[in-house]
């Protein structure tokens, strides 16, 4: 999988994004980018190979520096769905596409603004609150990241995120590597030393996206531990065809979020709508040509939510659009 791609060539890989990678690793060949030649830098890093006339990216170069991976890797995405209930009829839906880093951190952005909340509570006769979230982020982080490190990237399947209102499933394709399995993999200790994808787990971990090395359970325990959650459940089956990590949400954050009023929810989700439409605003400001997508991720929002933003927006006379859908530009009106 991570060999040669020979249907690719130099220009399939993005220099702004390599540069970006090597500015965020810290790595010596910052320097040296402006006097070395594009195929030689690429050298330098492993993620080409042949000689000048046949130089062809590696997959793994592919994954990380292409702009549109999926072009060659399709459907590996990140698709986070946050169901309004447990039937599912209603729901919202945002696809990461891109390198696979980029996607990681995006689907943690929109994850961490649009479905984690942080509940204050006060105890009686004691100065400091208690603070607890109804997912803690480390468990979410690590659970995402390690589907991304460990899923197969020759299956033309999504890792799938599914956020309901007392749980959250992170599914990825194909199962654990052995020994890991269905028999052992609630174990407390498990150590496998198997990897399916060591050279995406090494760009993770100098991204300090990722250990990398077998903590991933252990930390996705122990987040949830110090949160008061329940404790993870991890699923594969007899085949090791898919892998699962359950999140349930903290007993705590569930009671206070059925104590809550409808009109005191209500008012918590304008607050958080307008606060939306702030940053689109602030984003328009410093770009007029900014497309619909820059937006949606700019904001954590999906392409219908920003949509419904920006119908309000108008409505409310702080934005105009000048010109053609395509080819036009927004204009932000101060009042």
């Amino acid at each position: 999988m991570w060999g040669v791609n020979h249907k690719t060539t130099l220009k399939d890989l993005d220099i702004r994004r390599i540069e970006q990678y090597l500015v965020a690793v810290k790595s010596d060949l910052v320097k040296e980018m402006s006097k070395i030649p594009f195929k030689d830098l690429c050298r330098r890093m492993n993620i080409v190979e042949g000689s000048d006339e046949l130089l062809r990216p590696k997959n793994i170069g592919l994954m990380l520096f292409c702009v549109e991976p999926q072009k060659f890797f399709p459907r590996t995405t990140i698709d986070v769905v946050k169901y309004k209930d447990d039937v599912g009829d209603e729901f919202d839906e945002k696809i990461f596409t891109g390198p696979v880093h980029e996607q990681v951190e995006l689907a943690l952005k929109y994850i961490k603004d649009l479905v984690i909340i942080e509940y204050v509570h006060k105890v009686e006769g004691r100065a400091e609150a208690d603070r607890f979230f109804n997912y803690p982020y480390a468990a979410i982080e690590e659970s995402l990241v390690n589907a991304v490190y460990h899923r197969s990237y020759e299956e033309r399947e999504p890792i799938e995120a599914r956020v309901y209102p007392d749980k959250i499933y992170i599914i990825s394709y194909p199962g654990p590597l052995p020994p890991l399995g269905k028999n052992n993999i609630n174990k407390p200790i498990v150590t496998p030393h198997r990897y399916r994808n060591s050279r995406l787990g090494d760009a993770l971990k100098e991204l300090q996206l990722t250990e990398g090395r077998c903590t991933g359970f252990p930390k996705i325990r122990r987040a949830l531990k110090v949160n008061g959650s329940p404790p993870p459940y991890f699923e594969t089956d007899d085949d090791r065809t898919y892998f699962m990590v359950t999140l349930k949400i903290s007993p705590r954050a569930k009671k206070m979020a059925a104590e809550i009023t409808p009109q005191r929810a209500e008012k918590g989700r304008e607050k958080s709508r307008e606060k939306s439409r702030e940053k689109i605003l602030g984003l328009v400001a410093g770009n007029p040509s900014i497309t619909t997508q820059e937006l949606a991720e700019g904001v954590g929002l999906s392409i219908k939510g920003i949509e419904k933003a920006i119908r309000v927006l108008k409505k409310q006379g702080l934005l105009q659009r000048i010109g053609p859908d395509k080819g036009g530009h927004w204009k932000v009106v101060h009042k």
